[in-house]
């Protein structure tokens, strides 16, 4: 696992953030943990940041509270960030990455509304992040590859959006345009 320190201090930081319920600061820590992941092309460090956006996300849902399973599955998630940053702070890798399997076998232990909500929420922080990282400059293969989703899935939500970095990705050509460029193709 590399940035260790890095990890440690975001799960610090997200921990204290979940126990206050501010949202925003715990996808603040997603975005910083992307920018290392982008980087490092890490993959534990990806899952760091999906991990703590969907944290953010369903936090930031107050209605999710009032399914059956939430006080439960709050719980679990507090106690498996404790045992990342302990585990952390003892570098012992394969706790950690046992705990963030613990974190994402939790949702499907939930039942109901809540647990498809939450699946939800995963995959889409998945798309999410990986666009994120796409707009680093990874290729979208291998950033569909290291997020695990499909090249569709991420060219879908990238073409959503009105730029990455700052350049227009998605242009719609009219009718005639389309057609023309698809005639130069086969001449």
């Amino acid at each position: 696992m590399k940035e260790v320190e890095n990890i440690l201090w975001i799960f610090r930081e997200t921990l204290d953030a979940i126990k206050k319920g501010d949202s925003s600061r715990i996808k603040n820590l997603s975005n910083h943990t992307i920018n290392t992941a982008s980087l490092t092309q890490d993959p534990d460090n990806i899952v760091v940041a999906v991990i703590v956006y969907s944290l953010s996300k369903i936090i930031e849902r107050e209605d999710y509270r009032k399914l059956p399973g939430w006080n439960k599955f709050y719980k679990k998630y507090i106690v498996f960030i404790g045992q990342i940053i302990k585990a952390l702070k003892k570098n012992d890798e394969k706790k950690v990455k046992e705990n963030l399997r613990k974190i994402r076998t939790a949702i499907s232990k939930l039942s109901g509304k809540l647990k498809d909500y939450i699946r939800d929420t995963f995959r889409k922080a998945q798309i999410n992040k990986a666009s994120k990282i796409y707009e680093h400059g990874i290729s979208m293969e291998q950033t569909a590859k290291l997020l695990g989703i499909t090249m569709y899935e991420l060219a879908g939500y990238a073409g959503q959006k009105e730029s990455i970095g700052g350049v227009p990705i998605a242009k719609t050509l009219d009718v005639k345009s389309r057609i023309k460029l698809a005639m130069e193709m086969f001449e």
